[in-house]
């Protein structure tokens, strides 16, 4: 039987497909890449940074899912610019090349909502900062790769991807809500698009079965609009902290903008809109499974 290998397996998504994985195929069959040695599965040890992925680590491959991508310096990110480009172009078309000579068939590159802009359209294509630039130029490496070799290739950009062992922003919001310094948030009627973690694993399995993804893009949501006083009750109920019946009125947050372009950015991240349509992914039968009282899940 040859086997599937994840890249990016360590991280918050990556760990729950592996999971799932292993779950469903059995440890022997799943291979990872990792600059650890994984303690049960097989381990290409490789840091994308630096270095190239071994010509032999997708031999007995057929299905490859590429996670792996590089997004921490958002603060400075000119400064290392050549990051994003050396992991989440060059290191994703290498692979994809690579793929191509071993034989693989399926290719599923997780991108990024980024790579095409906020919007309601099913694929956008206006990037947005260095990180969503690479991600929109490894995708149309990686289409181009799919239509020349006959590899099947499919993209998915996950929305905010929330669920037991999230990361970045909606850590620090939940560790806010915890500790009792995060303000309680008015309800604006503002729109944002989530997925659970284990409805993006569902979706990045469906797109590597069903031959209608092949060549396309789509976006991963769970089909609600969610504002964000919603997201801050239910991270308020995954803390087992009361919903207080009051909130920081949003004129107090727009006056701070006012006197800071720093806190206007956060402002602007935190009571606008990000809402994006997944209608095309729904086209193949995806269903979102999870709520947002699904967060400790």
């Amino acid at each position: 039987m040859r086997g599937v290998f994840v890249s990016g397996a360590t991280g918050f998504i990556g760990r729950r497909l592996v999971n799932h994985l292993q779950n469903t195929l059995g440890a022997d069959v799943v291979s990872v890449l990792s600059r650890h040695q994984h303690p049960v599965l097989e381990t290409v040890l490789c840091d994308l940074q630096k270095e190239h992925v071994p010509d032999d680590a997708l031999l007995r491959i057929s299905t490859v899912y590429n996670l792996a991508g590089y997004t921490h310096d958002l603060g400075a990110a000119s400064s290392v610019a050549h990051l994003y480009q050396a992991v989440n172009v060059d290191a994703t078309v290498r692979l994809a090349n690579l793929a191509v000579e071993s034989g693989v068939k399926i290719f599923v590159f997780v991108s990024s909502v980024n790579a095409g802009g906020c919007g309601e359209d099913d694929v956008l294509t206006r990037p947005v900062g260095v990180y969503g630039k690479t991600k929109r130029e490894a995708e149309l490496k990686l289409l181009e790769i799919g239509r020349q070799s006959g590899m099947h290739v499919s993209i998915v950009r996950p929305s905010l991807v929330y669920g037991a062992g999230a990361k970045g922003n909606l850590a620090l919001m939940r560790r806010g809500i915890e500790q009792g310094w995060f303000p309680p948030l008015p309800e604006t009627g503002n729109r944002r698009s989530m997925i659970h973690v284990d409805d993006l694993v569902q979706a990045l399995m469906l797109v590597a079965e069903d031959e209608r993804a092949n060549g396309e893009i789509f976006i991963a949501t769970d089909g609600i609009a969610h504002s964000s006083r919603e997201i801050y009750e239910a991270l308020c109920h995954s803390v087992g902290k009361a919903v207080p019946n009051w909130s920081v009125p949003k004129i107090v947050f727009n006056w701070a903008g006012y006197l800071n372009p720093r806190i206007r950015y956060k402002v602007d991240k935190l009571l606008g809109d990000e809402y994006y349509s997944s209608a095309k992914l729904e086209g193949l039968g995806f269903r979102a499974k999870k709520t947002l009282m699904d967060f400790n899940a």
